[in-house]
């Protein structure tokens, strides 16, 4: 039985009645496989003796003698004091309401003692302690126990008593999806051994080879999708044709600036591409402000003249129209045909467009979501360029790469991604980066300021706007809902405008808003009209206002790191010296001050990346819960970089030795592993 198939309702375990299955349906906790799969934050050791004198290096383990009660404390709030001793030392229990215990911890008796000690008043003391007889049969003393994430009301007890009955009842009948001589080679446990030692390892080494066998399954998982798509590209071959570069040079020759070394080695990486024998698949990463959208607009020059047909997607109106009028200003002079469509162009104009596009009298296309539309077609769609891809589904992005034939297919981020995500999501691609930024730039200054100092922000933004300079306040949502700790943009852009900066043109942008109200906003910040734009992170992707030197995020610790970066390239867009105010709430939580000190601390994209991975893991990264909704369980992408890399090397010699794999369209990972039972044991030789 394949785990996921365990879809018995938790309820049918033990101790599990309707308010608990309710709590864990809040943790999403349905059936017994989520059960089974919902993975334990922390273990305590409760297999190794730690005696009283040992208190500050872990939490004392120990069997201890009772050798006297005392109560401290008013009369009818007396508290129970048990002094216990073994034989390194003695210390008190400290019972908060539960003074029963003095009719279980008997004076003279001895029982086995888990707890967290601390030295007060003279004395060792514990107040969060478990205990046992010692004679009695223990089912929580002598063994590694799983500590679960909970929610409301759940405790360890009861979800430890359910786990427990899963794996007693349904654990035993789990089966490998890995080949069994797969398994073998690399010596990992049977998977429902494996799920057995996650939950109650009988060691911390069991535990490490029961998590490197299911990681390696799920990594083989992503990486034989990935290989399939690699596999399909390399067979979709074509004949090699050298590209006309004269449109390219012409036009690199008027820009009035130079391309940074980093732009030239990724059109030089294109081009490759573009003259090779498969269609190219690539991504380009490349920091907030470091004219990826320029290189891949040069890149595409060559298809162009040749007579072929280039698609450009974003994933916003707002964001296609500035590429697109950017792109007129100096495509159009070298006679290159663009036209721009998106759900907001009416049909007047959409339909002579559509015809346009059809008959090959298009030759570059920027939109938005409206190009997947069915009678959006193209008479030769050979390049495929996707803006901020990470804003896109699979299934979207190949409705458009079917309106060509096997084009070439370029996806852009202005989020760099770690490697280990790279390997893991996108393997099948090259990769190209660009990390120089364009020349004259000055490096943003970041400051972080707490609420109860806004005004000393509201003075330095009032000194640029003063200058003749603009600024950005974003807030981290739109309107009030009753969350009285949460500002939101329309009551604060209500008090700026009214109080703070009532002697500035300030104008309030959110997702709500009409789009030709949004355009038109833009429009006159981008002319100077306004000064001060209030927004939430509508402006987090693509505008670009040289004049705008200042943002100010209030509640920044409400903003994932990528989001913040990005948020930060809106500004220093110029030679002008630009600065970020990062506000923070009063009560800042740990992981938000490490947040907040990595933005202070650095300015570098790829840095970022890789600590927003370290901080937050996998889930929340490019745009997308990934974690959970990829069914990254039991990997930790931070250490398993090499598990990744041997399951990147597997799922590769797997897809090629069977090419019938890489043509299927399964997905469930036993289906697309069930072929490869009868391979040779040798096919797995050398690791």
């Amino acid at each position: 039985m394949l785990l996921g198939e365990l879809d018995h309702s938790v309820s049918q375990l033990k101790g599990i009645g309707p308010q608990s299955a309710s709590q864990l349906a809040g943790l999403g906790i349905i059936s017994v496989a989520d059960l089974l799969l919902h993975r334990p934050r922390d273990y305590e050791d409760r297999s190794t003796t730690v005696p009283l004198r040992d208190w500050t290096k872990a939490p004392v383990n120990t069997v201890v003698e009772v050798v006297a009660h005392d109560f401290f404390g008013h009369r009818r709030g007396r508290t129970l004091k048990v002094y216990v001793q073994d034989e390194t030392g003695t210390a008190t229990l400290l019972c908060f309401n539960r003074n029963f215990l003095q009719n279980v911890l008997k004076v003279g008796e001895k029982f086995r003692l888990y707890g967290n000690f601390t030295y007060r008043y003279g004395e060792l003391q514990s107040s969060s302690f478990e205990t046992e007889k010692l004679f009695e049969q223990s089912s929580s003393f002598g063994r590694i126990l799983p500590i679960y994430p909970l929610t409301g009301k759940l405790n360890q007890g009861l979800m430890r008593r359910a786990v427990r009955d899963a794996l007693r009842r349904y654990g035993r009948y789990v089966d490998s999806e890995l080949p069994e001589s797969l398994r073998r080679h690399f010596g990992y446990l049977p998977k429902s051994e494996a799920i057995r030692q996650v939950h109650f390892p009988d060691s911390f080494e069991q535990l490490d080879l029961a998590l490197q066998g299911l990681s390696f399954e799920e990594l083989l998982y992503f990486q034989i999708v990935v290989a399939r798509r690699a596999y399909r590209r390399d067979e979709s071959r074509r004949a090699p044709q050298l590209l006309p570069y004269r449109l390219q040079r012409r036009c690199i020759e008027a820009l009035p600036f130079k391309l940074t070394a980093d732009q030239k080695q990724v059109i030089e990486e294109i081009k490759k591409d573009l003259d090779g024998p498969h269609p190219m698949g690539r991504l380009l990463q490349g920091d907030v402000g470091s004219g990826k959208t320029l290189t891949a607009l040069l890149s595409a020059l060559p298809v162009i003249e040749a007579g072929y047909q280039v698609a450009f997607l974003a994933p916003t109106e707002l964001l296609a129209k500035q590429h697109a009028e950017r792109a007129a200003g100096f495509l159009e002079q070298l006679g290159v045909r663009l036209a721009f469509l998106s759900g907001h162009v009416k049909n007047a104009v959409r339909a002579p467009l559509l015809t346009a596009l059809a008959e090959g009298r298009v030759d570059l296309i920027i939109g938005t979501h409206a190009l997947f539309t069915e009678d959006v077609r193209f008479q030769n769609l050979r390049y495929v360029i996707i803006d901020e891809q990470h804003k896109f589904g699979v299934e979207q992005r190949g409705r458009l790469i079917e309106k060509g034939r096997n084009p070439d297919l370029l996806l852009m981020t202005a989020t760099p991604i770690p490697r280990t995500l790279t390997l893991t999501f996108f393997g099948d691609l090259q990769v190209s980066s660009i990390r120089s930024m364009p020349p004259g730039r000055k490096p943003v200054v970041t400051h972080l300021a707490r609420q109860d100092n806004e005004e000393k922000v509201y003075r330095a933004v009032r000194k640029e706007l003063e200058r003749g300079h603009q600024a950005y306040f974003v807030y981290p949502r739109i309107s009030g809902d009753g969350e009285s700790d949460l500002k939101d943009a329309e009551t604060m852009a209500l008090r700026l405008r009214e109080t703070i900066f009532s002697d500035f043109s300030l104008a309030l942008i959110h997702s709500k808003r009409p789009e030709e109200e949004k355009e038109r906003i833009m429009h006159d910040f981008a002319q100077g009209k306004i000064q001060v734009l209030v927004s939430t992170s509508v402006v987090e992707v693509g505008v670009d206002v040289a004049n705008a030197t200042c943002m100010v995020v209030e509640q920044a610790e409400r903003f994932g790191l990528a989001a913040l970066h990005q948020l930060r390239g809106r500004v220093g867009r110029s030679s002008l010296q630009s600065y970020v105010f990062l506000v923070y709430s009063r009560e800042l939580s740990e992981e938000g001050k490490r947040r907040l000190m990595v933005m202070k601390r650095s300015s570098d994209g790829f840095e970022i990346s890789e600590e927003d991975l370290k901080l937050r893991g996998p889930g929340e990264l490019g745009g997308t819960r990934q974690s959970g909704s990829l069914g990254l369980r039991f990997t930790d992408l931070n250490d398993d970089l090499e598990l990744l890399q041997r399951a990147r090397k597997e799922a590769f010699r797997i897809v090629k030795a069977d090419p019938a794999l890489a043509l299927s369209q399964h997905q469930n990972l036993s289906r697309v592993l069930e072929c490869c039972a009868p391979f040779p044991e040798e096919l797995f030789a050398g690791g």
